[in-house]
C-alpha cells in the first residue's frame, strides 16, 4: 500500500461560521456532482487523495488557504452533503474527527451490508492506514482524524490526520487503492522518518503480512522512501503573498474575468447579478472541477475565488458566493434534463484561462489586487468571523488595476 501524499499545515483552532459551513456543504457537493457526472467515481477519489487539489478544493470553498482547519471541515462538510446522496452518487463517507472516528468500521460494516461489498476487507484496511500513520511512523504526529471515502465498487481513499505534540502544526495523510498494490510490497513511498523498532497493535489475526511489510519499512533508510510522492508544506503566515501564488495563472485568470469576458458566454453573462467578480469566481471553480493535477501547486490562488473566513485574502463575498452555488446548481439540474450546456459552458471558461496564459505576462502587484477585493468586499456582502465587512472611509481611495 502506498501513500499518495502528505501536507504540512499550521495547527488552527476555532469553529466554522454556520454561514459559511452551509455554504460549504452546497457548493462541495455541486462541485463532487459535476466531476461525477463529467469524469466519475473514480477521479473524485483520486482528488482527494491529491493533498494539493484537496488544499484548493477548500480554499474555494472560502476556508483558510493554508491551515489545517480545510481538512476537519471539508471533510465534515462533504460528509454532510454528500452522504444523504449516497444511493444517486455512489460515493461513501464514513469516519470523522475525534470519537466520530472510531465509527468508521461500523459504519463500514453497515454499508457492506447495503451495498455487497466486502466489509471485513474495507475495516482491515482502514485500520491499517491508521496504523501506519499513527504508529509505524513515530513522527510526533497521533491521529485525531479518519475519514474512509468508498466508492460503489471498492475502491477508496483515505484522508487523516495527526496533530503534533510541540511543534504547533498538523500532518495530513492521504490514501488511494489505485495505488494498492501489496500489503506487504513497500507499504509507504511517502513517509520520512528515521527507523523505530517494533510495531505495536498489528497483532490481529491475518496481520501477519501486513507486519512483515511494515517491519521492512521502518528498517528501510529513510532516503529511500520517498519516491513518486506528493508533498505540501504550507507556510506558517497567515496572509497571501505574491510567493504563494502563481501570478501568471492568477493573472490570466484575472484578466478573462475583469477585462477580456468572453462574448460566447452570453448565457452565463446574462443572468441576474453576472459580471466580472462572479466570473473570477466561476473560472476558480472551474479550475477545480477540470483543472489538470499540476495546476494545484499553489492553493492560495484559489482562495481569490470567496476569500477566507479569517478575512485572508479578504472577506467572503456572500453574494458572489450564492451566485456560484446558483449557477452550478442551475447548471446540474439543466443536464439532467439533457441540457448540459450549462455545465459545458464552465469547462470552455476553464479552456478560455488555459489559452490566455500562453501570451500573459502579469504586471500586476498581488497585494493591490487584495486590497481591492478588500474595498469592494461590503458590496458583496463580505463576511469573517469578526463580522461583516463596511465601506471604505471617505478618504480611502482605489484606482483600476492594469493586468498586462
Amino acid at each position: 500500500m502506498k501513500h499518495s501524499g502528505i501536507a504540512d499545515l499550521p495547527l488552527h483552532y476555532g469553529k466554522v461560521p454556520s454561514w459559511l459551513y452551509e455554504r460549504m456543504s452546497i457548493l462541495g457537493k455541486s462541485i463532487v456532482e459535476v466531476i461525477l457526472m463529467d469524469y466519475g467515481q473514480d477521479e473524485v477519489l483520486r482528488r482527494l487523495a491529491d493533498p494539493f487539489w484537496f488544499q484548493s478544493f477548500g480554499a474555494v470553498l472560502g476556508m483558510d488557504w493554508h491551515s489545517s482547519g480545510i481538512t476537519t471541515s471539508v471533510m465534515g462538510a462533504l460528509k454532510r452533503a454528500i452522504n444523504p446522496c449516497a444511493d444517486a452518487f455512489g460515493l461513501y463517507i464514513c469516519g470523522g474527527k475525534g470519537k466520530f472516528s472510531k465509527d468508521t468500521p461500523q459504519e463500514l460494516l453497515y454499508l457492506a451490508d447495503k451495498t455487497g461489498l466486502d466489509g471485513n476487507s474495507l475495516v482491515r484496511t482502514s485500520k491499517l492506514v491508521a496504523k501506519v500513520d499513527n504508529t509505524a511512523i513515530q513522527d510526533g504526529y497521533q491521529l485525531y482524524l479518519h475519514n474512509f471515502i468508498v466508492a460503489k465498487n471498492g475502491h477508496w481513499a483515505v484522508v487523516q490526520q495527526g496533530m503534533h505534540d510541540h511543534d504547533g502544526t498538523a500532518r495530513r495523510y492521504h490514501w488511494h487503492s489505485e495505488n494498492v498494490r501489496s500489503f506487504i510490497e513497500e507499504p509507504h513511498t511517502g513517509i520520512k522518518g528515521c527507523p523505530q523498532g517494533i510495531i505495536l497493535n498489528l497483532t490481529a489475526s491475518g496481520a501477519a503480512p501486513n507486519r512483515t511489510g511494515i517491519m521492512t519499512l521502518v528498517n528501510e533508510d529513510s532516503s529511500d522512501v520517498l519516491v513518486d510522492f506528493k508533498r505540501l508544506l504550507m507556510p506558517s503566515h497567515h496572509d497571501v503573498r505574491a510567493s504563494d501564488v502563481d501570478l501568471k495563472r492568477l493573472g490570466a485568470m484575472l484578466y478573462v474575468a475583469r477585462e477580456n469576458q468572453p462574448k460566447n458566454f452570453e448565457d452565463l453573462l446574462l443572468l441576474k447579478g453576472m459580471g466580472p467578480r462572479t466570473l473570477q469566481s466561476l473560472a476558480l471553480v472551474s479550475e477545480i472541477i477540470h483543472g489538470a493535477p499540476a495546476r494545484f501547486n499553489d492553493p492560495a490562488r484559489f482562495s481569490f475565488a470567496h476569500g477566507g473566513k479569517d478575512g485572508h485574502p479578504f472577506p467572503v463575498p456572500l453574494d458572489i458566493y450564492d451566485q456560484s452555488i446558483q449557477i452550478l446548481q442551475k447548471g446540474i439540474e439543466k443536464s439532467k434534463l439533457g441540457n448540459s450546456d450549462k455545465l459545458k459552458s464552465m469547462n470552455k471558461l476553464h479552456q478560455i484561462v488555459l489559452e490566455t496564459e500562453h501570451n500573459f505576462t502579469p504586471q500586476f502587484d498581488i497585494q493591490q489586487i487584495i486590497e481591492e477585493e478588500r474595498r469592494n468586499s461590503w458590496k458583496y456582502n463580505g463576511r469573517t468571523v469578526f463580522g461583516r465587512a463596511k465601506p471604505p472611509k471617505a478618504d480611502e481611495t482605489g484606482t483600476q488595476l492594469a493586468l498586462f
